[in-house]
C-alpha cells in the first residue's frame, strides 16, 4: 500500500569527529561511500540550503548506516543537528522507508502523532557517470514525543545514486541491516512499544527479553532498561531510553570476525555471532550475525 513502511531507510550515528567515526567503520571491514555535504530545507516547501553536516554511508542496497558528522559549526543548521549532538553524540537517528512520504505523513498525523510535515533533502554525489544530485523527502516525528531518539520516515527519489553497486561489497561480507534495538526506560516502555506498533502497523511479539516488531524487511527490537544488561552486557546507557544497537547480517560470521579483529577491533561472542562494543564502534553497538 502506498505510504506504508517497508523497512529501515537508514540509521544515523552522529558525531563531531567524522574522521574518527569513519575510521572505526573502515576498521570493522565496511566499505564507505565518499563524503557528501547536505542541502536541507527547514520547512515544507522551502528550498534546501547548505547545512552544517556531511555524511559517509555503509550501504547494503536497502537500509543503510549513515555516519553523520557536523563538519562546519558556523553553517546553517535547519534540522537542529548541533542541538542533538549537544545532548549526546552516538546512535541518535532512526528513519523508516516509505514509497510515499506525503501519504505516510497523512496517516501518522491522522493517528494523532505530531510531525514536521514533509521536508526536502539534497546532496551531491559522484557516480560512475559523473556528479549527480541525491534527492529524498522526509518527515520527522516531534522529538519531544520520542525520548529514545530522533525518528523519521524517508522516501528515496533517486535510490540508484545512493545504493551504487560499487559501494555494496564489504570486506567483512556484510549483506544487510537486519535489526535495530531500542532500550526503553521501564516507565516509558508501554508508550514506546505502542507508538511503534501504530507507526509500523506491526503486532508486537515477545522473544525472550525483547519485544519484536517484524517489518517486511528487517525487525525492530525493544528491551526494557531493567533487562538491558542481559542483552547488552557492559554497554553504557546514555539516557533513560535510547537507540542502542544495530544488527548486520554477514555472509560468514567466522570470516567477518577475522576481518574485524584484523582491523584492530575487539569483539565479543554472542549467541548468534559476535558484537563490537559501542566503545569501538563509536556510537552504536553492532551485532554481526549470519
Amino acid at each position: 500500500m502506498k505510504g506504508d513502511i517497508h523497512g529501515f531507510h537508514h540509521v544515523g550515528i552522529l558525531t563531531r569527529d567524522l574522521e574518527r567515526l569513519e575510521q572505526a567503520y573502515i576498521s570493522c571491514g565496511f566499505t564507505l561511500s565518499p563524503r557528501s555535504r547536505h542541502l536541507l530545507s527547514e520547512r515544507p516547501g522551502d528550498e534546501p540550503v547548505p547545512g552544517c553536516t556531511a555524511n559517509r554511508c555503509v550501504l547494503f542496497g536497502g537500509g543503510y548506516i549513515e555516519l553523520l558528522g557536523i563538519v562546519d559549526e558556523t553553517a546553517p543548521d535547519p534540522w537542529h543537528t548541533r542541538e542533538i549532538a549537544d545532548q549526546y553524540e552516538g546512535f541518535r537517528l532512526l528513519n523508516f522507508d516509505t514509497d510515499d512520504a506525503e501519504i505516510a505523513d497523512l496517516r501518522l498525523t491522522g493517528t494523532g502523532l505530531r510531525t514536521s510535515g514533509v521536508l526536502d533533502l539534497k546532496r551531491e554525489v559522484d557516480t560512475e557517470d559523473g556528479p549527480r544530485t541525491v534527492r529524498a523527502r522526509a518527515l520527522h516525528l516531534d522529538p519531544r514525543t520520542t525520548s529514545e531518539g530522533y525518528l523519521g520516515i524517508a522516501q528515496h527519489l533517486t535510490r540508484q545514486y545512493v545504493h551504487q553497486p560499487r559501494y555494496l561489497v564489504h570486506p567483512n561480507g556484510a549483506r544487510s541491516l537486519d535489526a535495530v534495538l531500542i532500550v526503553a526506560g521501564d516507565s516509558e516502555f508501554d508508550v514506546i512499544r505502542d507508538r511503534y506498533a501504530c507507526l509500523l502497523r506491526a503486532e508486537p511479539r515477545q522473544q525472550g527479553l525483547m519485544t519484536v516488531l517484524e517489518l517486511p524487511a528487517g525487525r525492530l527490537e525493544i528491551v526494557r532498561a531493567s533487562d538491558a544488561g542481559e542483552v547488552l552486557p557492559g554497554e553504557p546507557a546514555p539516557a533513560l531510553s535510547y537507540l542502542a544497537a544495530v544488527t548486520v547480517r554477514v555472509e560468514d560470521v567466522t570470516a567477518a570476525r577475522k576481518t574485524v579483529e584484523d582491523g584492530g577491533i575487539t569483539t565479543r561472542t554472542t549467541g548468534g555471532g559476535f558484537l563490537v562494543s559501542v566503545h569501538n564502534a563509536s556510537g552504536a553497538t553492532v551485532f554481526f550475525t549470519a
